[in-house]
C-alpha cells in the first residue's frame, strides 16, 4: 500500500486520505479543481429546496470533483505490472436546478474494484441560460460535466483508473445528462459505456423538450422581470445582477437547450439518423411509480383532499412543462375504472400519469429506439424498480400508501446507504442485501458490459421486449413487455 496519498494532476497537486469501506482500503479526494472557478460574472450559486433531503452548500469555487479509488499508481514503480480500474463518472440529478456532490458517497462502489468519480456542474440559470451567443451558449452546465470528463480521461490513471474503461452513470436530470453526451458530437469516443438511472431527454414529437426559440424568450423575461431596459445589453446586464437575485428566478427544472452546438439536433431525429454515439453499452431503467413524489415536488401542494377539478389542473400544469398534452384525453384514458371522489384513488391515478410522462416512457423510448439501431452489437439492458425503502422514502415525500415506488428510490441501493455512513441501523438485512446485489450489478456493468448472466437484454426478442424487475426476490423472471399496451394505445402518438 502507498503512504504517500499525494497527487500531481494536470490542476496541481491534490492531497487524499486512506479510508476503508466494506473492508476495503480506498483512497479518498475531495474538491479536486478541473476547471477555474466560475466566480463573479460565471457564478453557479443554487437555489435552497425545501423538498431536497440534503442541504446544498452554497459555493462559488465549486467546479470540482471527488475521487474515491481502491488504487493508486506508484509513477515512481517502473518494475511492477499495475492494472488500471474501470471508471464510474457519476452525474447527480436535481433537475438541473439544484445539487452537490458531496451529497454522495463513492466509497461502497469504489470498494467493488472501481474507480469512482463525481463532479459538480453549474445548475439553474447560472448552468442552462441561453442567450444564442457565444458567450451565452446554453448547457454550460452540460459543458462543465464535459470538461470534467475530459479531466478524467488525462488524469484517472495516476489515480488508478482506466481512461478506456469509463461509464457514465446519472439519476434524474443527471440521467438527462447521460442522454445529452450520447446523443452528443462533442462526446464522442469519451465513454465506453452508461447508465441511466430515471430520465432522458425524448419527449414529444414535434419539439424539443427546450428549443432555442423558447430559452432565448424565457432567458429574455427573466431579464425584464429584473428590470431590465431594453436599452441595454441584458445578458451583460444579468452579470450584474446579485447571484442570489438570479438564484430566485430558476425553476425547480431546467431543461437542457436543443438546436444549439451540444445537441444540435433533435433527440429522435439524431438517433433516427445515427448521429449518436453508438460504440456503447446501455443499462437503464426507472422506478415504478416515478409521479408520485415529482407530482409533489413540481406540480402540487400537500393537498389532503384532491377533486376531479385538481386532477384536470395538474395535467393542465404538467402541459405547461412537456407541451402537447390532450388533457381531456389524458382525463379519459387514465380515469377509466377508478372512483373519482376517492382522494387515494385520484393520485394513484395521476402519479402513474405523470410517472409515465416525465420519466417511464422517455426513459424506455430512449433505449428501445438505441437497442433498434445498435442490434446485437452492443448490450442494452432496462430495468424496473419495484422495492421501496421505507427510510428513504420517508425524506423523500412518498411514503403514503399509494405513493408506491417512488422517483430517487434506486439512490440508496446504488450508494449502499444501507451498508455504509453513519444510518446503516436504519435500515433492515434485505435492504442491506439488496444494496450488495446491486452494486454488484452496477459495477459489474462497469467492468464486462453486462450486470449479470441472468439479466436479459432488453431486445434480446425483439418483438417482446424484456425487462428486469428490479427487486431482493432473485427468483422474479424478467417483465414481458411491460410498457408495449399501453404505449401503443396512449403513449405512441405523443412520443412519434
Amino acid at each position: 500500500m502507498i503512504a504517500n496519498t499525494i497527487i500531481k494532476t494536470t490542476s496541481g497537486t491534490v492531497r487524499g486520505r486512506v479510508v476503508v469501506a466494506l473492508n476495503t482500503t480506498l483512497y479518498q479526494f475531495q474538491g479536486i479543481p478541473y476547471a477555474e472557478p466560475p466566480i463573479g460574472a460565471l457564478s453557479c450559486m443554487q437555489m435552497e429546496v425545501p423538498f431536497y433531503p440534503c442541504p446544498v452548500r452554497q459555493s462559488e469555487d465549486s467546479l470540482v470533483l471527488n475521487i474515491w479509488t481502491p488504487t493508486i499508481i506508484d509513477t515512481t514503480d517502473n518494475t511492477t505490472n499495475q492494472s488500471l480500474k474501470p471508471v464510474m463518472f457519476w452525474i447527480y440529478g436535481g433537475g438541473n436546478s439544484f445539487g452537490n456532490i458531496d451529497q454522495f458517497n463513492g466509497s461502497a462502489l469504489a470498494a467493488h474494484d472501481v474507480v469512482f468519480v463525481a463532479p459538480n456542474y453549474r445548475v439553474g440559470q447560472f448552468g442552462f441560460l441561453y442567450g444564442d451567443r457565444e458567450d451565452a451558449p446554453g448547457n454550460v452546465g452540460l459543458w462543465d460535466q464535459l470538461l470534467a470528463l475530459k479531466w478524467v480521461r488525462e488524469n484517472i490513471h495516476l489515480f488508478g483508473g482506466d481512461r478506456d474503461q469509463i461509464t457514465i452513470f446519472g439519476q434524474s436530470s443527471g440521467s438527462w445528462s447521460v442522454s445529452a453526451h450520447i446523443l452528443s458530437p462533442l462526446c464522442k469516443g469519451l465513454f465506453k459505456r452508461a447508465i441511466m438511472q430515471s430520465g432522458a431527454v425524448v419527449y414529444h414529437r414535434d419539439r424539443d423538450l427546450n428549443s432555442k426559440d423558447s430559452a432565448l424568450a424565457e432567458s429574455k423575461t427573466i431579464a425584464k422581470q429584473l428590470c431590465c431596459s431594453e436599452r441595454v445589453d441584458w445578458i451583460q446586464y444579468l452579470r450584474t445582477v446579485d447571484a442570489k437575485q438570479l438564484v430566485t428566478s430558476s425553476r425547480h427544472l431546467m431543461f437542457p437547450v436543443f438546436g444549439t452546438e451540444f445537441l444540435p439536433l433533435p433527440a429522435q431525429t439524431a438517433i433516427r439518423d445515427y448521429k449518436f454515439n453508438s460504440g456503447i453499452d446501455l443499462l437503464t431503467g426507472i422506478s415504478s411509480t416515478e409521479g408520485s413524489n415529482l407530482t409533489r415536488w413540481f406540480l402540487a401542494p400537500d393537498k389532503p383532499v384532491w377533486t376531479l377539478d385538481d386532477f384536470a389542473k395538474y395535467v393542465k400544469a404538467s402541459d405547461a412543462l412537456f407541451h402537447g398534452i390532450d388533457v381531456q384525453k389524458v382525463m379519459d384514458y387514465y380515469l377509466k375504472g377508478v372512483d373519482t371522489s376517492s382522494t387515494p384513488a385520484l393520485k394513484r391515478a395521476f402519479y402513474e400519469y405523470f410517472g409515465d410522462l416525465f420519466m417511464k416512457y422517455p426513459t424506455y423510448l430512449f433505449a428501445k429506439l438505441l437497442a433498434s439501431r445498435v442490434r446485437n452489437r452492443h448490450n442494452i439492458y432496462f430495468y424496473e424498480l419495484t422495492h421501496q425503502n421505507q427510510v428513504y422514502a420517508k425524506n423523500l415525500l412518498c411514503s403514503e400508501p399509494e405513493a408506491g415506488i417512488g422517483h430517487c428510490m434506486d439512490i440508496p441501493f446504488v450508494f449502499g446507504k444501507s451498508i455504509v455512513g453513519p444510518n446503516v441501523k436504519s435500515y433492515d438485512e434485505t435492504d442491506r442485501q439488496f444494496s450488495r446485489d446491486v452494486i454488484r450489478m452496477w459495477t459489474n456493468f462497469a467492468k464486462y458490459g453486462k450486470p449479470d448472466d441472468k439479466w436479459p437484454q432488453l431486445l434480446s426478442d425483439p418483438n417482446v421486449p424484456k425487462v428486469k424487475d428490479l427487486n431482493p426476490d432473485p427468483n422474479r423472471p424478467p417483465l414481458h413487455d411491460p410498457y408495449g399496451q399501453r404505449y401503443t394505445d396512449f403513449w405512441e402518438s405523443y412520443f412519434i
